[in-house]
């Protein structure tokens, strides 16, 4: 895997002209308007590179677009991008894999990626599959959801790593200096919720290795995904990515 050690300096969002091409064809959120109906991309074969992984599950909730697609494949893209610009990562700058949770393949892909997990039901294959990732060594954001979702969240995790339990992170938690120095987690998407942030962690102690975080009550994926379209401030697009770049950089490296 390539390096990860870069320039620290304060970071500027500027993805370029193809990217804003990109988001002129529609989309929704801050300001955007109803995707096209979903249309996932055909997968790219592994090459060393680091490659956006979003996981895909199974959900009994009737929607026009599935809920781990949320933000997909802008966000991904949008993201890929500040990484190699940023650190001495290689990444796919223009493409990203989705994988199911008990898909061989995501094995090759240290960092993974679950958007709305509120809505996430799994076979038990798949948390077999999950189990298996984490404790190789994976590492996996839950990002996108509010409220209710959590209890939700919770106990799918249950029955992934029923030993282990979420616990609440602050500002002195490694993840958050593993590159940016982030010095507040204040930051939030959903402006009627306090955000909080939580991880996994292995023997439930918070000196070990983080396995998995949960960014609750928030949505940094919209943030890089309106990140080129100016429905955003640039601050909050750049807090955004910080703890993004934060979370993959503490996953390679620990």
């Amino acid at each position: 895997m390539a390096a990860i050690i870069g320039t620290t300096s304060v970071m500027v969002v500027a993805l370029g002209a193809e990217a804003l091409a990109k988001a002129a064809q529609g989309g929704r959120g801050f300001g955007g308007g109803r995707r096209p109906p979903l249309v996932e991309r055909d997968r790219v074969p592994y090459d060393g590179r680091f490659m956006f992984a979003r996981l895909r599950y199974g959900t009994s909730m009737g929607r026009r677009e599935p809920p781990w697609s949320h933000d997909y494949p802008r966000a991904d893209w949008h993201f890929m991008r500040i990484v190699e610009e940023i650190t001495l990562t290689r990444t796919h700058r223009e493409e990203s894999n989705v994988f199911s949770l008990d898909d061989p393949e995501l094995m090759n892909h240290p960092v993974s990626y679950m958007s709305e997990p509120g809505y996430w039901s799994m076979t038990d294959e798949e948390a077999d599959g999950l189990r298996a990732y984490l404790l190789k060594g994976g590492f996996v954001i839950f990002d996108d959801f509010r409220g209710a979702d959590w209890d939700h969240l919770e106990a799918q995790m249950s029955r992934v790593l029923p030993d282990l339990h979420f616990l609440p992170m602050d500002v002195t938690s490694p993840v958050f200096h593993s590159f940016f120095e982030i010095k507040t987690l204040e930051f939030q998407a959903y402006y009627d919720r306090d955000p909080s942030f939580w991880g996994l962690f292995e023997g439930n102690d918070p000196s070990k290795r983080l396995i998995a975080v949960a960014n609750r009550n928030n949505d940094i994926g919209e943030y890089w995904e309106f990140s080129d379209t100016g429905y955003v401030p640039i601050d909050l697009s750049n807090e955004a990515y910080k703890f993004g770049v934060n979370y993959l950089v503490y996953a390679m490296t620990h």
